[in-house]
């Protein structure tokens, strides 16, 4: 009994670890930034600085 105990425990253990790897779930984008991507603030040419906006 220990031993099928142990087994299912180890069983579980490895299916865990399986699921927490299998990489990121997949969401359709909302449409409102569907084509909009974030740029990081910048300095532009001449020192000027240009915080991050979404741009789209």
């Amino acid at each position: 009994m220990r031993q099928l105990m142990r087994i299912g425990l180890g069983l579980a253990v490895v299916c865990t670890a399986i699921f927490s790897l299998t990489g990121c779930v997949v969401v359709a984008p909302r449409p409102h930034y569907a084509a909009s991507v974030w740029v990081p603030g910048y300095y532009a040419p001449g020192g000027v600085w240009i915080s991050g906006h979404w741009h789209g």
